[in-house]
């Protein structure tokens, strides 16, 4: 009895080992691609998102209050100088003009009738019937009635364009970029109805960052035609002149505008282009594929290979341009490092890899003998 007891023990050992987990294979070595660093030459460029726009956009505005009535022009439309854009009510506008000239109306009949009386009282002076004072109070009367008639044709003239504001009419031929009201708005004076680009120089904008101002000053002073626009749909890139660099950074992007004249470039008003700065040939700088970095904590990194453990570890680099397919590194690696430029993004501090390492080709297989006659 006391031997079936073992012989139980150890056939439930064995039941227990054989459903146990089986031990935890190795993780397999990742192979990488690596590259050591080397210094070289490399022509740097920068790139911007530009626009093209008309160097004056002017805001238009009725300069008197009203409802909008009507608009005649939409976006996209071309005017002409002296067309009429928008109107308003002009009913208030039309019966304070008529105000205004009923009373010149009245200040006229006053200033004839105290003219009328200084002739007759000049006459009965001139008999002695009133004395020298009693004349200068009248002339003064006089004087004072031309002087009211005087104010009340200003203000009738002032009514009078006031009533002419009702209409907003172009300055200049233009194109019209934005509708920023619609009829049945009730608008107060200076509001903006419509913004127009004027006819004549276009300018090509975008935006720099506050560290690359000083380097596009710097390029554009010292090498002539360094500055290039191509426009969407071209391959060709036309020399720009640099014409303006705002003189407060944007408190939203932190950039700074900056405008250039296109010149005789025939662009579209609104058309996408893309402006290329070109930066002088540097020396003895370092290079990588763009493939090489990757982002931690909003820094770039690389991933740099330690022969001695084949271990790879994460080191923060400052990248300084682009030189077509590889990236000019300006800072954080040194010559003869070994760095990983493909699979970085599956890489962890301290993990184990291997070289990559193409497949050989396949010997051939060797040839049949020849079968025997």
């Amino acid at each position: 009895m006391q031997s079936f007891k073992i012989v139980l023990v150890l056939l439930a050992a064995a039941i227990l080992a054989a459903c146990g987990k089986p031990p935890a294979q190795p993780e397999p070595l990742r192979a990488v691609r690596t590259v050591v660093v080397a210094s070289g030459m490399a022509a740097q460029s920068h790139e911007y998102a530009a626009e093209v726009r008309a160097r004056i956009e002017s805001r238009l505005a009725f300069r008197v209050p009203g409802k909008l009535l009507q608009r005649e022009v939409n976006l996209g439309d071309s005017v002409k100088a002296g067309q009429v854009l928008a109107r308003i009510d002009s009913k208030d506008l039309v019966l304070a003009r008529g105000a205004a000239e009923a009373a010149v109306a009245a200040a006229r009949t006053g200033r004839d009738q105290a003219g009328a009386d200084y002739k007759r009282f000049v006459e009965l002076q001139q008999k002695g019937f009133i004395s020298a004072a009693e004349l200068e109070r009248r002339d003064s009367a006089f004087k004072a009635a031309q002087a009211q008639l005087d104010q009340a044709r200003a203000q009738a003239d002032a009514q009078v364009n006031q009533a002419a504001y009702a209409q907003l009419v172009a300055d200049v031929a233009g194109v019209v970029t934005g509708v920023e009201a619609e009829p049945g708005m009730v608008l107060p004076a200076g509001q903006p109805v419509l913004r127009v680009a004027l006819d004549g120089p276009r300018d090509v904008v975008f935006s720099v960052p506050e560290d690359r101002v000083a380097q596009l000053r710097a390029a554009v002073a010292s090498r002539p035609g360094a500055l290039k626009v191509r426009l969407w749909g071209r391959d060709d890139a036309v020399p720009v002149q640099l014409r303006e660099v705002a003189a407060a950074a944007d408190p939203v992007t932190r950039t700074f505008l900056v405008k250039a004249d296109l010149g005789r470039v025939e662009a579209k008003l609104g058309q996408t282009a893309t402006v290329v700065l070109d930066l002088p040939v540097a020396n003895d700088v370092i290079k990588l594929p763009t493939t090489a970095l990757t982002e931690q904590g909003g820094k770039s990194v690389v991933w740099v290979l330690d022969p001695s453990s084949m271990t790879v570890n994460a080191v923060p680099v400052q990248p300084a341009g682009a030189d077509g397919n590889e990236v000019v590194i300006a800072a954080g690696l040194s010559k003869g490092q070994e760095v990983v430029v493909a699979g970085v993004h599956t890489l962890s501090p301290g993990q184990k890899v291997k070289r990559y390492q193409p497949p050989r080709a396949a010997a051939p297989a060797p040839a049949a003998p020849a079968a025997s006659h």
